[in-house]
C-alpha cells in the first residue's frame, strides 16, 4: 500500500510528462489492460488448433545443389527420399523358417496398408521387387525371391534360399547371419487426399505393428526420419513437464526474491501470456509446431522473466523510497523501456537472422521466435508495468528492496558488492580481461575442433541407449551398414546410359569409394555386370571385369531392376551404404566424388550428387557450415547497430559486445567437450545466448552511463546500476540457469544438451556483465559531465534523480 504522504504526492504529479508512447499508454491503462485481456482469449483459443508434426521436406536445403540434383531426377529415384527400415529378427534361428517367413509376410501386409506409404517402392523379401538373377543351362534366368507356389516346405525353403544367394541381397535385405531381414518403407510426402503426413499417427501404428507381432522368438527394429520424429513426439509429455518445472523453479527463486506475491505472479502470468499470444500467432500464420521449435516457448518464457523482473525490481524499489506506484511504474517504465526495446529488438533480429539459413524448419522457428520476442514488448514492457501500476507491491517487499541501499548508507555495503565494485579499478580490471583474453585464446584454438553435422551413430537427438538407438546399433552389427544410403547420380545422353566408357568411369569410382573408412557395400549397374559377366562364364573370377563388349552390357541390363538405371537410360544410379552418418564420413564421401567428378566429367556422362539419406544429410551440413559464421556475423551486426543507437557511444557498444563475443567463443569450445556437432538443433541457440547476453548488458550499462554522463565516477556509477538493475540481472541469471539446467535429465538427449548448453550461456553472460563490464568500461568509458548528456540518457538520470529523492515533489 501507498502512504497518504505518498498519494498526496501523486496529485503533483504531472500526467503529461514523459515521451509520448508513456502518456498514451499510462493515461490509457484501463483501455490498454482492455485490449490485451480481449487479444489473450483470442489467441489462447486460437492457440488450442495449434498441431505439433514434422515435415521431412522442410527439414532439408530446398536449394542445395544436391537436393536440386535429386528433385531433377525424383521420379527415377523412389524410395531414396524419407523412409524407414524394419528388421524382423527371428531370435532362436535363421530366417528359414515356414512360421517366421509367415509372420514376416503379415508384417510386410500390415506396413503395406498403413496411410502414407509409397506402396509401389516398398521392398522386402515378399514383394515382387525383390528379385534374384542367375546362370543357368538355359542361359541368363531371374525372378522374385519368394519363389512361385511357395508353400513353406524344405524344398521351396532350399529354392528361397538359393534365390537369396543369387539376389545380391545379403547384406541389405537379408542379414549377414541370415538371421533376420528388412522391410524398406519409403513414405510420401502428403496423404492421397491432400493432408500432411502425420508423424504421430505413423509412428502410433509402427509401434502397433511392434507390439502385436513381437513374440519370444521375433523382436522388431524400426529405424528412419518418421521414428525419430515419433520419438520425440512420444516424448513430447516428458519435455513439457520440464518446462514446467523450469517455470515452477523459475517462481519460486522470484518469490525469494521479493517475498511477494502479488508482483511474482504478475511476473510470470506477463511471460506466460506472452507464450500464448505466440502459440496463438503460429495457427494463424501457419505454422506447426516441430521437434525443433518446441524449445521456442520456453525461450520466450525465460526471456520475459527477464525483462519482467527488471521492472518488478524498479517499481519495487521506488515504492520502498515512498513514491505512489502509478508514478513508480512511470519512472520506471521511463528509465527501463528503451533499454528493454533495445534488448528485445536484438533478441528479434538475433532469431530472425536465422532466415539466412535455407532451411525451412529453421526459417519457420525463427520466425515463431521472433514473433514471440516481439510479444514480449507489449506483455513485459507495458502490460506489466500498467498492471502494477494499480497492484504495486507489498510494503514488506518493497522495504526489503532498499535493504542493500540502506546498509550502503550506512557505510556497511555489501562484501559481493564491494567485490564486484572492486573492477571498476585498473588493477582488478586488467586481471579481468586478461582472464577473459586467456579464455578467448583457449575457446578459439578448442572451437577449431567443431564439427558440422552429427559426431555419434544413430540419433543424436536420443539418447545413445534409448531404443531407436539400440535399433541402429543391431542394423549395423546385422548388415553391415546403417540406414545410411549415399547415392551419386551419373546423367548421361538418352539410351547411352550402359555405355562401355560410361561403366568403366563409374566402376573405377565405385572401387575408389568402396576404399574410403565407412563405406560398408556399393552397389550399381557397373557391378551387376561384373557379375553378370562372370555368370555367363561358368563362374571364372577371371571375368570379374568390364567386357568391351556392347551387346554383353545391354544384355546384363536388361536383368538389372530399376533404380539402378532409369526407363529412358540417361541416369544410372550408384548406391553406397555408409557404416553411419558421421559428419566426417559423409564430407569424406561427398569431397571424394566431387573430386572424381572434375577429373572424369564429359559430355557423354556426369557425376553428380546427391541423394539417399545420407546424401540429403551431407547437403544439410553444407548448408550449416555455410551459414555458420555468417549467421554469427549477422547477429553482432545488428546487436552492434542497435547498442549504438541506444547508447550513441562506439565506446560503451565495445564494452556491450566483447562480453558477449566471449560467450560465443567458450560455448562452442563446450560443443566440443561435449561431443556437439553444429546442427539444425543447435544453431538457434547460439543467437539465443548473444539475444540473452545483451539483455544483461543494456540493463546494467544503460544505468552506468547515465550515473557516468551525471558526473559520477566509475565506481559510483557502476554501483548505482547493480543496486538499481545488477541485481536482477543476477537473478534472472541464475534463476534461468537453474530452471533449464534441469533438462540435463531428460530422456530426449537434444533437450538435454540444449539444458547444458542454455545453463552455460545464462550464467556466463551474467558473470561476463558483472564483470567484464565494469573492467572495460574502465578502460574505455571515461568520466563526462552532465551538460554533455544526451536526451534519452538525461531522461534515465533525471527520473533516477527523482526517484532517490522522494522528500521532493514529483513532477516532470
Amino acid at each position: 500500500m501507498n502512504s497518504p504522504k505518498s498519494e498526496g504526492r501523486l496529485a503533483d504529479f504531472d500526467r503529461q510528462s514523459g515521451s509520448l508512447v508513456e502518456r498514451l499508454l499510462f493515461n490509457n491503462r484501463l483501455l490498454v489492460i482492455a485490449l490485451c485481456t480481449l487479444l489473450t482469449v483470442l489467441l489462447g483459443w486460437q492457440a488450442t488448433r495449434l498441431q505439433f508434426n514434422a515435415n521431412y521436406e522442410k527439414a532439408i536445403p530446398a536449394q542445395h545443389p544436391y537436393v536440386l540434383n535429386y528433385q531433377k531426377h525424383a521420379a527415377d529415384l523412389k524410395g531414396l527420399g524419407n523412409a524407414i527400415r524394419i528388421a524382423v529378427e527371428h531370435v532362436d534361428g535363421s530366417v528359414y523358417d515356414p512360421d517366421y517367413l509367415a509372420t514376416l509376410r503379415e508384417i510386410s501386409d500390415a506396413l503395406f496398408l498403413i496411410p502414407g506409404v509409397e506402396r509401389q517402392n516398398m521392398k522386402s523379401l515378399w514383394t515382387p521387387n525383390t528379385r534374384w538373377l542367375g546362370v543357368t543351362e538355359e542361359g541368363l534366368e531371374g525372378g522374385p525371391v519368394i519363389p512361385d507356389g511357395y508353400d513353406g516346405s524344405p524344398e521351396s525353403l532350399a529354392q528361397l534360399r538359393a534365390n537369396i544367394a543369387r539376389s545380391g541381397e545379403i547384406g541389405q535385405i537379408v542379414a549377414r547371419d541370415e538371421r533376420s531381414t528388412v522391410i524398406y518403407v519409403p513414405l510420401l510426402g502428403t496423404l492421397p487426399d491432400g493432408r500432411p503426413f502425420d508423424y504421430a499417427v505413423f509412428a502410433e501404428r509402427l509401434e502397433e505393428v511392434r507390439a502385436q507381432h513381437t513374440a519370444p522368438h521375433i523382436r522388431l527394429h524400426i529405424t528412419g526420419f518418421a521414428k525419430i520424429v515419433g520419438d520425440l513426439i512420444d516424448g513430447l509429455q516428458q519435455i513439457l513437464g520440464f518446462f514446467a518445472a523450469a517455470i515452477a523453479i523459475a517462481t519460486a527463486i522470484v518469490f525469494w526474491y521479493t517475498r511477494c506475491v502479488r508482483s511474482t505472479l504478475l511476473v510470470v502470468a506477463s511471460s506466460l501470456v506472452a507464450v500464448v499470444w505466440q502459440l496463438g500467432l503460429l495457427p494463424s500464420l501457419g505454422f506447426v509446431l516441430d521437434p525443433y521449435s518446441i524449445l521456442v516457448p520456453f525461450l520466450v518464457f525465460a526471456i520475459g522473466m527477464s525483462h519482467g523482473a527488471q521492472k518488478m525490481n524498479g517499481i519495487m524499489q521506488d515504492v520502498g523510497r515512498g513514491m505512489h506506484k502509478y508514478v513508480a511504474a512511470r519512472f520506471t517504465f521511463r528509465r527501463l523501456f528503451l533499454a528493454g526495446l533495445t534488448a528485445l529488438l536484438a533478441d528479434a533480429v538475433g532469431f530472425a537472422v536465422l532466415l539466412v539459413i535455407d532451411i525451412q524448419v529453421i526459417r519457420e522457428l525463427a520466425i515463431a521466435a521472433s514473433i514471440g520476442v516481439g510479444v514480449l514488448i507489449f506483455t513485459n514492457l507495458i502490460l506489466l508495468p500498467i498492471l502494477l501500476s494499480y497492484t504495486g507491491v507489498s510494503t514488506r517487499a518493497a522495504e526489503r528492496s532498499l535493504n542493500t541501499e540502506r546498509a550502503d548508507a550506512g557505510g556497511q555495503r555489501q562484501a559481493l558488492w564491494r567485490f564486484l565494485d572492486r573492477f571498476t579499478g585498473r588493477p582488478w580490471a586488467s586481471v579481468a580481461i586478461g582472464v577473459g583474453v586467456v579464455l578467448a585464446i583457449g575457446g578459439g584454438i578448442a572451437s577449431q575442433w567443431l564439427k558440422i553435422g552429427d559426431l555419434d551413430p544413430g540419433a543424436p537427438e536420443l539418447r545413445a541407449d534409448s531404443r531407436y538407438n539400440r535399433d541402429v546399433a543391431f542394423m549395423n552389427a546385422a548388415y553391415g551398414a546403417g540406414s545410411d544410403v549415399f547415392a551419386v547420380m551419373v546423367e548421361t545422353p538418352d539410351g547411352t546410359c550402359t555405355a562401355y566408357d560410361t561403366l568403366m568411369r563409374l566402376d573405377a569410382l565405385e572401387w575408389s569409394l568402396r576404399q574410403l573408412p565407412g563405406v560398408e557395400s556399393t552397389n550399381s549397374m557397373a557391378q551387376l555386370s561384373r557379375r553378370v559377366v562372370v555368370g555367363m562364364s561358368e563362374g571364372n573370377p577371371k571375368w570379374d571385369d568390364l567386357v568391351a563388349n556392347q551387346e554383353m552390357l545391354n544384355t546384363a541390363a536388361s536383368y538389372a531392376p530399376r533404380g539402378l538405371y532409369n526407363d529412358r537410360c540417361n541416369l544410372l544410379t550408384l548406391y553406397l551404404y555408409l557404416a553411419d552418418h558421421k559428419a566426417d564420413t559423409l564430407s569424406a564421401v561427398a569431397a571424394h566424388v566431387e573430386a572424381f567428378a572434375a577429373d572424369n566429367d564429359s559430355e557423354t556422362a556426369r557425376f553428380v550428387l546427391a541423394a539417399g539419406s545420407a546424401g540429403i544429410e551431407a547437403a544439410t551440413n553444407a548448408v550449416v557450415r555455410d551459414a555458420w559464421h555468417t549467421m554469427l556475423f549477422l547477429v553482432y551486426g545488428a546487436v552492434v547497430v542497435l547498442c549504438f543507437i541506444t547508447f550513441r557511444s562506439w565506446r560503451a557498444v565495445v564494452v556491450a559486445v566483447l562480453p558477449l563475443m566471449l560467450t560465443s567463443v567458450l560455448a562452442e569450445a563446450l560443443m566440443v567437450a561435449l561431443g556437439m556437432g553444429v546442427k539444425v538443433a543447435t544453431l538457434p541457440v547460439i543467437a539465443l545466448g548473444v539475444g540473452i547476453g545483451v539483455d544483461y548488458a543494456l540493463y546494467i550499462l544503460s544505468v552506468t552511463l547515465a550515473s557516468l554522463r551525471a558526473g559520477n565516477t566509475l565506481s559510483d556509477a557502476y554501483y548505482r546500476a547493480l543496486l538499481f538493475t545488477g541485481k536482477v540481472v543476477m537473478l534472472t541469471g541464475v534463476t534461468l540457469a537453474v530452471g533449464v539446467f534441469t533438462w540435463a535429465w531428460s530422456p530426449i538427449k537434444f533437450q538435454a544438451d540444449m539444458g547444458i548448453l542454455l545453463t552455460f550461456m545464462f550464467l556466463w553472460n551474467m558473470l561476463g556483465a558483472l564483470i567484464l563490464i565494469p573492467a572495460l568500461a574502465t578502460f574505455l568509458l571515461p568520466q563526462r559531465a552532465a551538460t554533455q548528456l544526451p536526451g534519452d540518457a538525461g531522461e534515465i538520470t533525471r527520473t533516477m534523480a527523482q526517484a532517490e529523492r522522494p522528500s521532493c515533489p514529483v513532477t516532470a
